[in-house]
Formats: C-alpha cells, sequence, structure tokens
C-alpha cells in the first residue's frame, strides 16, 4: 500500500469525521493530492484536490460540506467532512503522483 487513508467509520446523517491520507511509512512526499470515492456499485467520483501551493477545489456534490487541507510537516493530507448524508456512504481514497491506497470506508446512516 502506497498511500494510506484512514480516519473512516460509521456515522449518523449530519454528522462529520475526518479522514487523513498519509504515504505509508513515509515513504514518498506528497504533491498535489486527490481524494475520490466510490459508492456501493457506482463508479469512482473525485471529490476534491489541493495542490502543493495549497489551493483547492471541489466536486459541487461536496462544496460547502467538505474541507480539504494539507500539513507539509506530517506530509498529511485531510478531508474533513461535515453535514453528512447517506449519499455520502462510499470508500473513500487519496492520490497523489499516480499512487493509490486501499481507501477507507464511510458510512451514514440516516
Amino acid at each position: 500500500v502506497q498511500l494510506q487513508a484512514s480516519g473512516g467509520g460509521l456515522v449518523q446523517a449530519g454528522g462529520s469525521l475526518r479522514l487523513s491520507c498519509a504515504p505509508s511509512g513515509n515513504s514518498f512526499t506528497l504533491s498535489d493530492v486527490n481524494w475520490f470515492r466510490r459508492a456501493p456499485g457506482g463508479p469512482r467520483e473525485w471529490i476534491a484536490v489541493i495542490t502543493i501551493y495549497g489551493t483547492t477545489n471541489y466536486a459541487d456534490s461536496v462544496e460547502g460540506r467538505f474541507t480539504i487541507s494539507r500539513d507539509s510537516d506530517k506530509n498529511t493530507v485531510y478531508l474533513e467532512m461535515k453535514e453528512l448524508k447517506p449519499d455520502d456512504t462510499a470508500v473513500y481514497s487519496c492520490n497523489s503522483r499516480g499512487r493509490w491506497g486501499q481507501g477507507t470506508l464511510v458510512t451514514v446512516s440516516s
């Protein structure tokens, strides 16, 4: 596993979670980082990006509810998710420098 996404879990609708993305064993320095998600039976969906300069962009489906940030000292990128909805249920994964991790499952109950 080259990238490790963590922080997923079960949360009620309206709740919050914070996901983390970091290289396994701090094996490389993160560059631009994209978060994706794949709902059960659905296609992979891009949801957010943060560049090495801190510029961010979001998919319309999460704009205003999710915040992506990075801590360069910790070589970690975060995805703060608020006002979660059942439709946010998915496996969330991150990508940087063409490398992927296994993802972390987020389940939002109604």
